[in-house]
């Protein structure tokens, strides 16, 4: 079988592919228009998220057999035509969950301890002791939304603070012993920090806006290592502005065309993004939390081993 890689990934990928009989063929660099003239010649293509994998790309693939995305989502495939045309679609959310758990913890601690601001500080001659007097994870009760492999992952590393942990789901019996699972509206009682743990679906699409917020029994701490649509920014900077948002970490946001593309390249920035710019209580890092030297590895395997064991 030829496989065609449209992205760079950890040489693992290749290497268990090359062991298992498949052909690599690597394209790096030309744009859709001309992968579209070749694709026809591949049994197998490997993506992360150079350009979407449409109906019009795969009705043009017309020997394609499997797609494996070396990440945890899927949303830059059109399932619905990928099944129609009997092309198995493979991801790997449990290759980089440890990484995405990690992530968001350290987000939270950063947040509840102000240490970027005060690392800001101390780097600009200001000893400010009292203003960055911070939170206790321990007594708190942070909600998870979505408890799937980067849920647990985050729930599994707070069980060791003394905290409590909820989460909510569409899916029933989610829960584990790391976390409780609840109705949306207990959880919107409970919680002191929400953490953002799903996939980019019509459902999770603009799901934290005013009404989400506003129906929250407090204030409280959030945090996005999922989808960027997930979270209205409008929203969430006037909620971080009436202080009914206490503070954001925010590996994704609203305005990324793709995982990888950068958000200052545009020629007019986003009056929400520049406002959250300006904001001391808001951490921000740029599609990272589940990209560690690790995950690059574990990413690519797990892809290899989906796709050998299903059609080598």
């Amino acid at each position: 079988m030829n496989v065609l890689h449209l992205d760079s990934n950890h040489e693992i990928l290749a290497s268990m592919l090359e062991e298992a009989g498949f052909v690599n063929h690597y394209d790096y660099t030309s744009n859709e228009e001309s992968i579209l003239k070749v694709i026809a010649n591949y049994t197998g293509l490997i993506v992360r998220s150079r350009f979407p994998i449409d109906a019009s790309f795969l009705n043009a693939a017309t020997n394609l057999k499997f797609i494996g995305r070396v990440g945890a989502g899927l949303e830059n495939i059109d399932l619905e035509t990928a099944k129609t045309l009997g092309i198995s679609c493979y991801n790997a959310p449990e290759g980089n969950s440890n990484a995405v758990g990690e992530h968001a913890l350290g987000m939270l601690l950063s947040l509840f301890n102000h240490l970027n601001r005060a690392d800001q500080q101390v780097r600009n001659g200001l000893w400010l002791r009292e203003e960055n007097r911070g939170l206790e994870l321990e007594g708190k009760t942070v909600g998870i939304i979505g408890h799937g492999n980067m849920g647990k992952s985050f729930s599994k590393k707070l069980s060791g603070f003394d905290c409590k942990v909820i989460c909510y789901d569409i899916k029933a019996g989610v829960g584990n012993e790391h976390a409780t699972q609840v109705s949306l509206e207990e959880f919107q009682q409970r919680c002191d920090v929400v953490s953002l743990h799903t996939p980019q679906t019509p459902e999770t699409m603009g799901m934290v806006n005013a009404a989400f917020i506003a129906a929250f029994n407090k204030p409280f701490f959030l945090i996005n290592t999922a989808r960027g649509k997930s979270v209205i920014t409008g929203d969430l900077v006037k909620a971080l502005e009436a202080n009914k948002v206490k503070g954001a970490a925010l590996d994704v946001l609203e305005y990324e065309k793709s995982s990888f593309t950068s958000l200052f390249n545009e020629d007019e920035m986003p009056t929400a993004f520049a406002k959250l710019l300006t904001m001391d209580n808001v951490l921000l890092t740029p599609h990272v939390a589940g990209w560690t030297v690790e995950s690059k590895y574990k990413l690519a395997a797990v892809i290899a081993t989906q796709i050998i064991k299903n059609h080598g």
